[in-house]
């Protein structure tokens, strides 16, 4: 029998947005704002900013438009130890995927991520991230 996904999850990870100029963002809340930048990875051809406040992280990257308007946050991750258990449980659930397979990025963190995404009733990208 299916579980809710909290199930899967320990914890909220993080918050993304695509920034306009990464550079400036990571300035802004570095120098303003007083977050600490956890981390700068490559991504194909483009950067992504992991800013840290307490337990707020907010994941920034390059190479996607920012809206430039209000409800700008792309998506919210959580911490998922077990992403194949995730992935099949979200599939008895009947979910709506975005990423019809489990996707990785090998170069965030010390040995990638492995992560996927679905929609939320309003359209609302939800990701399930494991930091492999």
């Amino acid at each position: 029998m299916a579980k809710t996904m909290t199930a899967f999850t320990t914890d909220f990870q993080h918050s993304g947005m695509p920034a306009k100029d990464l550079d400036e963002t990571i300035e802004f809340y570095t120098k303003v704002l007083g977050f600490e930048l956890a981390g700068l990875f490559h991504n194909g051809e483009n950067r992504c900013a992991f800013l840290r406040y307490g337990h707020l992280t907010i994941e920034t990257w390059e190479g996607d438009p920012a809206p430039m308007e209000t409800g700008a946050i792309n998506h919210w991750a959580f911490d998922t130890p077990d992403i194949e258990a995730a992935f099949a449980n979200a599939k008895e659930l009947g979910l709506r995927f975005k990423d019809t397979e489990i996707q990785s990025i090998s170069s965030f963190w010390n040995n990638g991520i492995r992560f996927f995404n679905i929609y939320g009733p309003n359209n609302e990208t939800i990701e399930f991230c494991q930091i492999v």
